[in-house]
């Protein structure tokens, strides 16, 4: 169907440790639980109420399934993109089963630590499964950059944080390249 979207866009934190399986065939998939939650006053009671989501997430993505399992931890916070993938599967029984997860693969997937690796001084680093120019895969150095994703020929995009390299990470933060894009149309003859 031409027009539909399928994307889904977390930022929460894990509530385990990664769970790495491996397939015959080389492959892997690394799974997580990720918390999200929202917060918001009652009206009637005054009280501050809260409601946490828990998302199943599955990363095929080898370079992000490995990113994954060497940096995060129960508790890490996160952000990232993928789709939303329904499975069917048989219990002990027999019967079918179905489970609705956000699946990470391909070039639109994308896994951003917002605190950072462990003992890594709380900055944030982003990886892509691919993107345009100089976008996809780079460390993203930045304060909390949502880094490594297809957002501009830039390389990667953002929100906040410099880049601690000359390619990845976002826009808008000092220290990152400062690309002018107030560009020239004429044509120079």
């Amino acid at each position: 169907m031409a027009g539909s979207v399928n994307k889904v866009i977390l930022v929460g934190n894990l509530g385990a440790d990664p769970e790495v399986k491996s397939f015959q065939n080389g492959g892997k998939v690394c799974n997580l639980r990720i918390a999200t939650s929202e917060s918001w006053k009652d009206r009637m009671s005054g009280e501050r109420k809260e409601r946490t989501e828990w998302h199943s997430v599955a990363i095929f993505s080898e370079g992000l399934a490995g990113v994954a399992e060497r940096f995060l931890r129960k508790g890490s916070k996160v952000y990232l993109e993928g789709q939303l993938r329904t499975r069917k599967w048989q219990d002990q029984s027999g019967n079918d089963r179905y489970t609705t997860e956000v699946v990470l693969q391909g070039p639109g997937a994308v896994l951003t630590m917002l605190d950072g690796a462990p003992g890594g001084g709380g900055q944030g680093g982003g990886f892509g499964g691919g993107g345009r120019s100089q976008g996809g895969g780079d460390w993203s150095g930045g304060s909390s950059g949502f880094g490594g994703g297809d957002y501009d020929d830039f390389g990667g995009g953002g929100f906040g944080g410099g880049s601690g390299r000359s390619s990845g990470g976002g826009r808008g933060g000092a220290g990152g390249p400062n690309f002018d894009n107030d560009l020239d149309d004429e044509v120079p003859f």
